[in-house]
Formats: structure tokens, sequence, C-alpha cells
């Protein structure tokens, strides 16, 4: 059934996310980010797989980028959902972790998301940046946003988060 002319392969290499988390417990959440987007701290296991790259950090806002590819695509030939929600989630979690202090952490409560286009390899290079709404000393929420690079609006997403205390191992 298949055309093996019509094989693609793709290979990917990442470092022990648990030895990253624990880094992660010395910093703010801040640092951290900033850490990975310099190179200094190694990027988690998902950003590698879906291509995620941290474009702009500052105190409650995150920015990422993705560039669409046919390893991204869903059985009907467009950008699976799932990947679109994952950058959201991940903008807006991140906002959030930009507000959090050293040995605080944070985790989805829960993530809408609403698609308003299809994403596919002509769409090219997409931003998604999420933005902290609130951070409170439980709870937090976000919203994102994911945009090409004219602007054009893909999905939005809104988020809530669980804040706690890092244990240390």
């Amino acid at each position: 059934m298949s055309d093996p002319a019509s094989e693609r392969t793709r290979t990917i290499q990442w470092h022990d996310p648990l030895a990253t988390a624990a880094r992660g417990r010395e910093l703010s959440g801040l640092e951290f980010l900033e850490g990975m987007r310099s190179g200094k701290i190694p990027p988690p296991p998902i950003a590698v797989l879906l291509g995620f790259e941290i474009v702009e950090l500052s105190e409650g806002k995150a920015t990422f980028a993705v560039v669409p590819g046919e390893h991204h695509y869903n059985p009907i030939g467009v950008v699976h959902g799932g990947v679109a929600a994952t950058l959201l989630d991940t903008v807006m979690g991140c906002a959030v972790h930009t507000r959090l202090p050293r040995g605080r952490a944070y985790t989805s409560l829960d993530v809408q998301v609403r698609y308003l286009r299809p994403l596919t390899v002509k769409t090219g290079r997409v931003l998604c940046t999420g933005a902290a709404v609130h951070v409170g000393a439980r709870t937090a929420t976000a919203e994102g946003r994911l945009v090409d690079e004219a602007g054009k609006l893909y999905a939005t997403g809104t988020t809530s988060c669980l804040l706690f205390d890092i244990a240390e191992p």
C-alpha cells in the first residue's frame, strides 16, 4: 500500500528532561526560560520534537515560533490541531512561568483553543504569544494568539494554571 519513494524520515535528539528540570529549581521562571532561549539550558523534548523556538520573553509574556512541516500533518492534509494547541499551551504556561519566583512552578488546569483557519506548510513560520492575565497565590490565567508573520490570526487560547512550590528531589 505504501510507496517507499514517498516515505520520509525525521530523527531528533534531546537532553535529559529531569536534569533540565533540576536546573529550573535553581532559577526564577524568567531566568530559566532565558537560559533556554540563549542555549545555556537545553529545551524540553516536546519543543525539540515539534520544532518550537523561543523568540521573545519578558515578565508576563512569551513568544514562540514554529515552521509548520509535513511531519505535523494529520490524515486530511493540514497541520494537526494538537500542534496549535500544544504551542498555545506552551506560550500561555511560559507567560505565567515568567512571573514565578525561584521555587515555584505551574501546571495547566485547563486549556481552551479556538481554531480560526488551518495551518499548512504554505503558511510558513507562525508566531504564538502568551500573556499572563492573573497570577495569584494558587492559580493563574493566561491568553494566547497564534498568527502568521503577516499578522493573520489562526487560533486563540486561554488557560488556567495551578501554582505550587517545587519539592526538592
